[in-house]
Formats: structure tokens, C-alpha cells, sequence
């Protein structure tokens, strides 16, 4: 196969860094690594960063008209979004450009739990209109889901050791802390989707990554055996979870426009579908038709949940949203 022109869109956030630094290590498979930012976007000190580091930036209005942007992905073989999640419709007239391109693979932003359309996720559901139009359009695609990071799945800690890397309490046990989950670390998002978009078995599939499938109790296990500490935990049942799912789909329909009631219904959303339901698991996975990274490559290694854990104990893990939350923490 030829080497290939990728372009990335949402470089500059968390799952597009590491898609980014993924695609930067496997640079030698591909012919060129660019970015696509929107023109609000175009100087600001992480693009700034990337003109530094010679990455080819294309700045383009992903609402412009289709022949606007269909000229914009001129040479592009691969289209990979890592968009915003409150932006995901965005990608509707992305994809109609990639179609009149001819772009041979598009990747839409999925890189979530696995969960089924229809009335479990909301967020999964503004995804799924992309998949449904990428469809129509006859465009050939890929959809990676990558579970839950390891990032934002451990506890904090009674020492408050690390709490310099905590983005989420996590001191809640949900429907009794039983429910298996699919955990990938943030790191290995980008190494897999360099992979995967290089591999014909992949084209016009869904494919689910991770590293480790372990339970609330296996993860407060694993912290409490590594650090010596014992976690204190609110038991949250089954009921409840249910009930605040409801407040939350209630408030959304108060205030449709607002994006903080909108994350909050998201958040219910993904505990009600990991820990009830327990959609994010490699059978489930199976049954809905994905490929299995794990199957597809078996020389990669992923960083395991013990590793990070390891790695978080001694400081020093990368913290995502590190500017975000310092600002929240002043």
C-alpha cells in the first residue's frame, strides 16, 4: 500500500494530542501528518506549537460550503476527527466535503464507551447521525471506541498523593461496583489509530480498543494494594442512579441550549451505561459487530492500569485538561 496523507481535526484536545502523538511516532508509514483547525482557532499557542514542530496546518471552516471545503481536502487520504463533543453534527458537512474529495477512509470522532444507539447515550446518539449520513453517503470509514481512560478512572486517595492528577473523585460504587468496564489509556488512544487506519481489515468497521476490563471494586483493589491506603466509598445504588439519570434528561429539557446541563446529562449517561447496563465490555462489543484491537494486533502492548497506577503513585503521569482544572482549582 502507498504511504498516505492524514489530516487531523481537533489536534489541540486531549484525544486529538494523542492521536497526533501517535500518528508523530509511526511518521515513517505515513507520506505527510497534517492538521485541520477552524479559522478561530488559527493563532492560538498550540497551533503555534505544531507551525513550530513543521506540521503542515490547513486552517479551513468545517461550515463552509461543500465545494469550499471539498477544495480544503484536496490530497487527503485519510480524514481522522478528534472534534469536540459538543460539536459532533459539525462533522455532517465535514463528511459530505470528504465524499466529493475522495477521501479513502474517515474516521469520525467516536473514541468513547461502547454503547448502542438509541436512547443510552445521548452523546453516542449525536455520533451515530454522523455514522447514519457517512453511510448514505457510501463513504468508506472507521469508528474507533477506546472505552473509558485510565485517566479518569481511579479513586482519589485519604493521603491526597494524587490528587495532582485527579480530574474525577471517583469515590462513588455504582449498582454495587460489580460491572466489568474496557480501560485504555489515554497515552495508547493515538499508537492504536495509527494502527488501525493502516490495516484494510479495519476499513468500514467498528473497532474497540483497551488495555484492562476490571470493575470498580478490581480498581479500588488494585489502589489500595499499590498505595497501602484504604479508600472510604458512598454505595450508590441501582435506584438512585436511575432517578438522577431522570433529573438530569428533565433539566435538559428545560434548558436544551445549555452545555453544562447537557454534560450533566452525558455523566449520567455514562455511569447508567457502564455500571447498570454494562454496555462497555468486550462481549458486548462482540455482539455489536466490533473488531477487537486487542485480536487485531497481538505484538502491541498497551500501558496496563497497573502500570499507570504505578506510574500516578510516583507523579509521574501527564495530567489531561491540566490547564482546565488549574484554572478551576485557583
Amino acid at each position: 500500500m502507498s504511504k498516505q496523507t492524514v489530516l487531523l481535526l481537533g489536534a489541540t484536545g486531549e484525544t486529538g494530542d494523542s492521536i497526533l502523538n501517535g500518528l508523530l511516532e509511526a511518521r515513517d508509514a505515513f507520506a505527510s501528518i497534517e492538521v485541520l483547525v477552524r479559522p478561530s482557532s488559527a493563532t492560538n499557542a498550540k497551533v503555534d506549537n505544531l507551525r513550530a514542530q513543521g506540521i503542515k496546518i490547513r486552517v479551513v471552516d468545517i461550515a463552509a460550503p461543500i465545494a469550499e471545503l471539498t477544495a480544503h481536502l484536496a490530497g487527503v487520504d485519510v480524514l481522522i476527527s478528534a472534534i469536540d463533543a459538543g460539536s459532533q453534527t459539525a462533522q455532517i458537512n465535514l463528511a459530505t466535503a470528504a465524499k466529493e474529495a475522495g477521501i479513502k477512509r474517515f474516521v469520525p470522532c467516536a473514541f468513547t464507551i461502547v454503547a448502542p444507539p438509541g436512547g443510552v447515550m445521548a452523546l453516542r446518539d449525536s455520533k451515530e447521525e454522523v455514522y447514519q449520513h457517512v453511510r448514505k453517503l457510501f463513504l468508506p470509514f472507521t469508528v474507533i471506541d477506546v472505552g473509558y481512560w485510565h485517566q479518569i478512572s481511579f479513586p482519589r486517595l485519604p493521603s491526597g498523593c494524587v490528587d495532582y492528577a485527579s480530574l474525577l473523585p471517583n469515590l462513588e460504587l455504582y449498582a454495587g461496583g460489580a460491572a466489568p468496564n474496557m480501560l485504555t489509556d489515554l497515552r495508547d488512544i493515538g499508537r492504536y489509530v495509527a494502527r488501525i487506519i493502516q490495516d484494510p481489515r479495519t476499513l468500514n468497521k467498528f473497532v474497540a480498543t483497551y488495555s484492562d476490563v476490571l470493575s470498580q471494586k478490581e480498581i479500588l483493589a488494585i489502589m489500595k494494594e499499590t498505595s497501602g491506603e484504604v479508600i472510604p466509598v458512598k454505595e450508590i445504588s441501582a435506584e438512585e442512579m436511575a432517578i438522577s439519570r431522570a433529573q438530569a434528561v428533565a433539566a435538559l429539557a428545560a434548558s436544551p441550549d445549555e452545555f453544562l446541563v447537557q454534560r450533566g446529562v452525558w455523566t449520567e449517561d455514562y455511569k447508567y451505561s457502564k455500571y447498570v447496563r454494562g454496555d462497555n465490555t468486550p462481549q458486548y462489543a462482540a455482539y455489536l459487530g466490533y473488531l477487537d484491537a486487542s485480536q487485531l494486533y497481538p505484538d502491541f502492548h498497551p500501558i496496563s492500569f497497573k502500570t499507570y497506577i504505578g506510574e500516578l503513585l510516583g507523579g509521574k503521569v501527564p495530567v489531561p485538561y491540566k490547564e482546565r482544572f488549574a484554572n478551576l482549582r485557583k
